[in-house]
């Protein structure tokens, strides 16, 4: 390394070596032209080859002849070997001499330019590695390569230029320069021989797309010859399932702009006569399987359009309802016999004899963490088992939804020992289950955010879940530690506790400013436990015991109307209002409950289809100062449309809190259900609406005095800001969703963007309204005058009527004055009328954490109800 090393870049040159051999420039100038024997071969040049290494490799040996086709074969010998960069043979007298310069050694490989390829995906094409000999033909090869990867990356105007940099020793680094260009579009997709469809009716059936402002996100617009043969056969399934089964694609062909920056693609179909279905039937070879039975049971009629998507359903259904009965290897075809002249297709399902199958062995690869009976424990079928189809496909959706493992998992299904028996194999991938998160951001909700969790959900790989969670933000924070135990002693029973520590700090906007209402501290504990009663019906019961410190900020809301004490000593309701004096307490609450739960989602983390029903009630009063009993239920419903990643998904639920003690007379204002205990609804169960943007609430409108028409009166502020709202709940809210799900092209998934569409609906009422208040002015009290009324009085004796305050209560002429007026409560929104919203939505799992966007536009409100366009969350789960 002490040495200097002098550096030449040099491009390669473009054509070989053995060009300069075969022109004659090489040959060996001396040789004669006569025939005569070789006395003596020998090397020289050689700098890591051996002399009798180099002999090896060509058929020139002591005591030939010599000729000069075994001279020009010698030479070819050598250059294949593709370890000399220069080779020359010369013949003095019966002595051959082969002079040869070696190759060079490659010290390391370089790439420069690529961006939007990575190394980590370049250099497993790269068959060159240092240490190697550096041969023409493996750079050119490579270079293909680089090449053939950028055109599967839709880059067809990428280049790459190889060049080396020659070092001392007989060594190269190799310097792979691309130059990436831009991404090849699809400009233009033109169809010839269509006249019953149009063109963009066919383009909307193709994965590709032509390059427009509107497909921005959409990857299809980028040219794949892969991606061209699907959209022959998406057009021809597509003609297949409206009736033409003669439909062919004659041809079809991408043609490369001159400037390589975009593709042309022109087909030609013939799309033939439309055919209506024959007659159809069933002929079954499996005894169980009557063939009259199944045949009545198709959904495919005779005398309709001939649909080919129909058929392949056929087909699936059946077989599905044979593997339901144990024949996991039943043989579902269909005959068709084709009336050209009728246009009709008849089509005969065969279902070949089958004999019943029992599950032999089932075999679990791939878990290094997982222990297997955590796998096994989600089969829905043991060894000996009957087959059956649906179970096997249970047994997948249940695996998947542990979260331990791959997206795409299959059990698959093969022959076993004897033809009766199949081995069910699961292939797992293990994906990382222990996840620290720390996190910080801000959000329209709790303003400055910070949480840190640390989730094992596959502990010491037994299934357990053990989690800490710890948050803060403005207005709330909380400490959480809880363990579940799945499968108890192995057996079919959850187990999971919690501990808890809470605080609250509930809050009202006025003067645009957040404000700290009251303060809520809870501690406490829960403990859970579960049993399936059948594969889709969950049944849990869950106890829990709470303490809960609810205070006033004193030096803002209390008051000494004794002044007896020197602070003060009691809530006043003209400061902070009788519902939230009502609220503040320390109380204890011990409360036992259950979940009914029906599930047949394929996945609990992210479904795609199936539906879930919940019934939730909870009970309290079993020792504690708080008497209720809560009822809620939750029902939701997903469909994978047509399979094209389009995910559409309905939502709804509902509660009711019913008291089980008397607090006070409802004439004073008093709600049995506290304060504390009531349901909200706002940001973010109905988008378009702000938090606790919905529902019964008090607002505290204040007053200014004006002079109209010579008369002193009291003018409300209406403006929002300054207007004092309190939201206070209610005991019954419903609330329902729909919600569309879009998919994106390949890039913006990678990037986990998932926008949606979606309709919200709820409200939140019946609560006992509370007494309310219209608090006048009062003046300054001194030590010997008692704080009194102000009234306004109109002073005329200038030439501007002014305003003035006084505790006389009659004018001069003995008229009575109008009192100056503080504030009035007015109370808004016990409604059961739904408020609607609608808008557009997008999760982004971003590098930073996951963000959550949301414009929604509430179309359906009451009176007093908060409306919010926008709303995002970040570095909180959504």
């Amino acid at each position: 390394m002490g040495a200097s090393i002098l550096a030449v870049i040099v491009s390669l040159p473009a054509t070989p070596a053995l060009a300069q051999s075969e022109g004659g420039a090489s040959a060996p100038a001396s040789a004669p032209a006569q025939e005569n024997t070789i006395r003596s071969v020998s090397v020289v040049g050689t700098q890591r080859l051996e002399a009798d290494t180099v002999r090896s490799y060509i058929r020139l040996r002591q005591g030939q002849v010599w000729t000069q086709a075994a001279g020009d074969q010698a030479l070819k010998d050598l250059y294949a070997t593709e370890l000399f960069a220069d080779v020359s043979i010369r013949n003095t007298g019966g002595d051959v001499t082969i002079e040869v310069r070696e190759n060079p050694v490659i010290n390391r490989i370089i790439l420069e330019g690529n961006k939007r390829i990575k190394n980590d995906k370049i250099e497993p094409e790269i068959k060159l590695a240092p240490r190697q000999i550096y041969s023409r033909s493996k750079v050119r090869a490579d270079v293909a390569r680089i090449i053939e990867l950028y055109k599967r990356q839709g880059r067809f105007a990428a280049q790459v230029e190889p060049k080396l940099v020659q070092l001392d020793q007989n060594r190269v680094d190799i310097v792979f320069e691309i130059t990436e260009g831009p991404k090849s579009k699809v400009r233009q997709i033109n169809i010839i021989g269509n006249e019953k469809f149009s063109d963009n009716e066919l383009r909307g059936e193709m994965v590709t797309k032509q390059a427009r402002l509107t497909s921005i996100f959409s990857s299809g617009t980028s040219y794949d010859p892969d991606r061209l043969a699907f959209d022959q056969q998406k057009l021809r399934q597509f003609y297949l399932t409206e009736g033409y089964a003669d439909f062919r694609v004659v041809s079809a062909v991408a043609e490369l702009t001159p400037d390589k920056k975009d593709f042309i693609i022109t087909y030609v179909v013939e799309e033939g006569e439309r055919y209506k279905f024959g007659d159809v039937k069933v002929d079954s070879k499996i005894r169980d399987f009557k063939s009259e039975a199944l045949t009545a049971n198709l959904r495919i009629k005779k005398g309709d359009w001939y649909n080919a998507k129909q058929v392949e359903d056929t087909v699936e259904g059946l077989t599905e309802s044979a593997g339901l009965f144990g024949y996991a290897f039943a043989d579902v075809s269909p005959q068709f016999i084709r009336d050209k002249d009728a246009l009709t297709m008849s089509i005969t399902f065969d279902i070949a004899e089958a004999e019943r199958v029992f599950v032999e062995r089932i075999d679990i690869n791939g878990n290094t963490i997982t222990q297997d009976k955590v796998i096994r424990r989600e089969f829905r079928l043991n060894e000996g088992d009957a087959f059956n189809s649906i179970q096997v496909k249970r047994t997948a959706d249940r695996i998947k939804s542990l979260g331990y493992f791959q997206e795409d998992l299959e059990v698959e299904q093969e022959q076993g020992s004897t033809p009766d028996r199949i081995v069910l194999t699961t292939n797992v991938e293990e994906k990382a289950t222990g996840e620290l998160s720390l996190s910080a951001g801000f959000s329209s909700i709790e303003n400055f955010i910070f949480q840190g969790s640390i989730t094992q959900r596959n502990f010491r790989g037994k299934g357990q879940e053990l989690r800490t969670n710890i948050s803060y933000s403005s207005y709330s924070k909380s400490a959480e530690i809880g363990f579940t135990e799945p499968y108890l002693f192995d057996r079919s029973i959850a187990l999971s506790g919690d501990i808890f520590r809470r605080d609250l700090s509930s809050f009202n906007f006025f003067n645009n400013d957040r404000n700290t209402t009251y303060k809520q501290a809870t501690t406490g504990f829960q403990i859970r436990t579960g049993v399936p009663i059948n594969e889709f019906l969950y049944f849990q019961a869950r106890y829990g015991l709470s303490y809960d410190d609810i205070s006033l900020d004193r030096s803002l809301f209390f008051s000494d109307p004794d002044g007896t004490g020197p602070l003060p000593s009691s809530c006043d309701p003209v400061l902070a209002g009788r519902f939230l004096c009502d609220a503040i307490g320390k109380r204890l609450t011990s409360t036992l409950g259950y979940t009914l739960l029906y599930d047949t989602r394929d996945s609990r983390l992210r479904p795609t289809r199936g539906h879930s029903i919940s019934l939730s009630q909870d009970f309290a009063g079993l020792g504690g100062e708080v008497k209720y009993i809560r009822t809620r239920a939750n029902a939701n419903k997903y469909w994978n449309l047509s399979n094209s990643g389009f995910i559409f998904s309905i939502s709804a639920e509902g509660g009711y809190i019913h008291p089980l003690e008397n607090r006070g007379s409802s004439a004073a204002g008093i709600d049995d259900v506290r304060l504390t205990d009531r349901f909200y609804l706002g940001e973010p169960q109905i988008r378009g609406f702000d938090i606790r943007g919905v529902g019964p609430r008090v607002q505290r409108i204040f007053f200014d005095g004006e002079i109209q028409n010579g008369v002193a009166v009291n003018v409300p502020r209406l403006d929002k800001k300054q207007i004092q709202d309190d939201a206070i709940g209610g005991r019954v809210y419903y609330l329902g969703r729909a919600e569309l799900e879009i998919p994106l092209g390949s890039g913006a998934k990678e990037l986990g963007l998932r926008p949606s569409v979606f309709v919200d609906a709820g409200a939140v009422f019946n609560v006992v309204t509370p007494l309310l208040q219209s608090v006048q002015a009062k003046s300054v009290a001194t030590t010997t005058t008692p704080s009194l009324p102000l009234y306004y009085n109109v002073n005329t004796t200038g030439t501007t009527p002014v305003l003035e305050q006084t505790t006389v209560a009659t004018n001069p002429d003995g008229s009575a004055r109008v009192p100056v007026m503080q504030f009035e409560e007015r109370f808004f929104g016990d409604s059961w009328k739904p408020r609607v919203s609608v808008g557009v939505g997008v999760n982004w799992n971003s590098p930073f954490g996951p963000f959550r966007i949301d414009i929604a536009r509430a179309l359906l409100k009451e009176p007093g109800d908060d409306t919010k366009l926008f709303t995002f969350n970040v570095g909180t789960q959504f």
